[in-house]
């Protein structure tokens, strides 16, 4: 409350900084914080360049227009693992990055299209569903937009669109 003060007794206090999920909550308030509040509520697209993408991204584009929010770009990045054996020891696994996103971001930023709305592309490394989900909830954004798979892979192992909008905690537009 405003204007209104209360001390903690001692003991409460370190009990709290004690408790490794009151850490993790806080974490999360940080990472909450530090995200550029002109997205706040904003407009989440799932995009790696593939045609599906592009089209939600087009559809993402006029979302965020006619809502007057901010685009978030997601490019989930593949992240290879590498074994590498240094001698006699147990093998080391090493995360090599994907320099699409670097790619990706300098075609969206000569794109005459995303002139329209302010936007920004974000990195991340992981499961498609759950990073989509969680920059999702870093920006409290509106909705989550993304393309639907075709093929055999997206068949026997399930869409991303269809994991993600069995558990999002937002509206999910698939756009086919």
């Amino acid at each position: 409350m405003a204007g209104h003060e209360y001390s903690e007794p001692a003991d409460r206090k370190r009990k709290r900084l004690a408790d490794p999920a009151s850490a993790d909550l806080r974490a999360v308030e940080q990472t909450r914080l530090a995200c550029d509040p002109a997205f706040r509520h904003g407009v989440v697209v799932g995009f790696d360049g593939s045609t599906s993408s592009e089209r939600a991204l087009a559809y993402a584009i006029g979302m965020a227009r006619r809502s007057g929010s901010g685009l978030i770009i997601v490019h989930v990045a593949n992240r290879l693992p590498t074994t590498v054996w240094a001698g006699c020891e147990p093998p080391v696994f090493v995360d090599v990055p994907d320099h699409r996103t670097e790619v990706l971001g300098l075609e969206l930023a000569c794109a005459d299209y995303l002139a329209e709305v302010p936007w920004i592309l974000v990195e991340r490394g992981g499961d498609i569903c759950h990073e989509l989900e969680e920059v999702g909830r870093e920006y409290s954004a509106d909705a989550i937009v993304v393309g639907s798979t075709h093929g055999i892979v997206g068949r026997i192992f399930g869409s991303v669109a269809g994991r993600l909008a069995k558990r999002a905690q937002r509206p999910v537009v698939v756009i086919p």
